[in-house]
């Protein structure tokens, strides 16, 4: 007996142009993610159409749209959904929403996105979702988020899907925010969009703005002052007026994904004692042109620095076969006895860094911008932390140098007129800066021989 299976209808949903993050957000299956970036860049599309796409796939599916108040989510994201979404469609209906039930748009396959402000959550109180798309969520609380994250569940009259997931997207704020935070704790996937992922703005086949970017880019963001130019032109997650490396550090271009280091490499480590504040050790490789690579990063609060060496050799191993090579140079605060200890546990000699403040901070702008090969003098490795405090983190403060460069600002306080770093929230000093200079200078120091020779002694005795 023959059966007749008829053909699967394809399904077919008109699509705006997606670039950068808004494109990279329709494969993303992390439980949370959010899009972050400068004004502008395309991310409200992006997170809605992937909504609408989850919709129309799976009839029967559930999405909660919800901005901290509802007033501010019916001006802005839902004017985009209509407009760039919805473009007329007339089968997918508008309910206002009741005493009862929320306001929702009804999809034709009994899918529903249900529309509600955080500042009324007793609506959504006991709702289940598949999908949830939270607006500009920086003007949210944690509370909020992990409010509607307890509704991301299975529903016993909902469709199977392959995954749930919570969609966020904001313009950056100050670099201890919350979801900043919990970006770079791993809990949030964090995509990165920029000016030229809109293709309203920018245009791929001349490689140049259009007349509307132009317009807004150069002549609205860039007529902006202060913090608020950083965050809504730049992208950048500032916390003070006069960020000092505004003009010169750029995550996208300054933190790189790891590569295999060849060995051939010279390495050092430059280490800024602390216990209160981060103890920080940067382990540095400079390849054949210059370039520094901080390929490795400790930094810890409340440790003695003797338990901080032995973890720097358990990283760096070595003398052992997939080791590091021996550092040409270990480049350390003026402390005295810290150093000593270090020395003591390390089995290497130590030096002191140079401080000239001024001239640092024009040595690490320098280097933080593209050089005429158009790559920077100084980058990181996107994952070289190697464990992140959780003291820090509780306490909002910064876990890595990559956190801390956002907020590094020029010092005006009390009337000063002078301009000298200022890290807010730690006092840590860059050494990014005294690290490098003073390693360039030493690469083939007769130091560097020296500590090649103690350090090979300090290896056989290891193993």
């Amino acid at each position: 007996m023959t059966t007749y299976a008829p053909p699967k209808q394809e399904l077919r949903i008109p699509a705006p142009e997606l670039r950068g993050a808004a494109l990279a957000l329709g494969s993303c299956q992390d439980r949370e993610v959010c899009i972050e970036g400068s004004a502008g860049t395309g991310k409200t599309v992006g997170a809605l159409f992937k909504i609408h796409v989850l919709l129309s796939r799976y009839p029967g599916a559930r999405a909660l749209v919800a901005r901290k108040t509802n007033t501010a989510l019916s001006g802005s994201a839902m004017v985009t959904y209509r407009d760039n979404i919805l473009r007329g469609r007339r089968d997918i209906r508008w309910f206002g929403g009741s005493k009862e039930k929320p306001a929702a748009y009804y999809y034709p396959n009994g899918s529903e996105m249900i529309v509600n402000g955080l500042d009324k959550p007793e609506k959504v109180q006991s709702s289940e979702f598949d999908y949830a798309y939270i607006n500009e969520a920086t003007e949210c609380e944690i509370e909020d988020i992990e409010f509607v994250r307890m509704r991301l569940r299975p529903r016993t009259t909902g469709p199977e899907v392959p995954y749930r997931q919570l969609i966020m997207d904001c313009n950056p704020d100050a670099p201890d925010h919350w979801l900043n935070q919990r970006m770079n704790e791993g809990v949030t996937m964090r995509l990165t969009s920029y000016h030229e992922d809109n293709p309203r703005y920018f245009d791929r086949s001349t490689q140049d703005w259009t007349e509307e970017g132009r317009e807004y880019i150069f002549g609205i963001l860039e007529g902006l002052t202060g913090v608020r130019r950083e965050r809504f032109l730049l992208g950048k997650w500032v916390g003070a007026e006069g960020s000092i490396y505004e003009d010169a550090w750029d995550r996208r271009r300054n933190v790189i994904d790891r590569f295999p280091i060849p060995a051939e490499w010279p390495r050092y480590l430059v280490v800024d004692f602390g216990f209160t504040n981060p103890f920080v050790c940067k382990w540095y490789a400079m390849d054949g042109d210059g370039r520094g690579y901080v390929y490795r990063e400790l930094y810890k609060t409340k440790r003695l620095v003797e338990d901080h060496a032995k973890q720097i050799k358990q990283h760096s191993q070595w003398g052992q076969e997939h080791g590091d090579p021996l550092p040409r140079m270990v480049l350390c605060d003026h402390d005295a006895e810290d150093r000593a200890t270090l020395e003591r546990h390390l089995g290497l000699i130590t030096y002191p860094a140079q401080k000239n403040v001024s001239a640092g901070i024009q040595v690490t702008a320098a280097r933080y911008r593209p050089a005429g090969d158009g790559k920077p003098r100084l980058m990181y490795f996107r994952d070289c932390l190697i464990e992140r405090d959780r003291e820090l983190v509780n306490k909002k403060k910064p876990t890595c140098s990559v956190e801390e460069v956002d907020g590094y600002i020029w010092d005006t306080r009390q009337g000063v007129n002078f301009a000298r770093v200022y890290a807010i929230l730690t006092g840590f000093i860059d050494w990014s800066r005294h690290g490098y200079t003073s390693a360039h200078a030493a690469a083939s120091s007769a130091a560097g021989v020296r500590n090649n020779r103690r350090g090979q002694e300090a290896a056989a005795a290891h193993r």
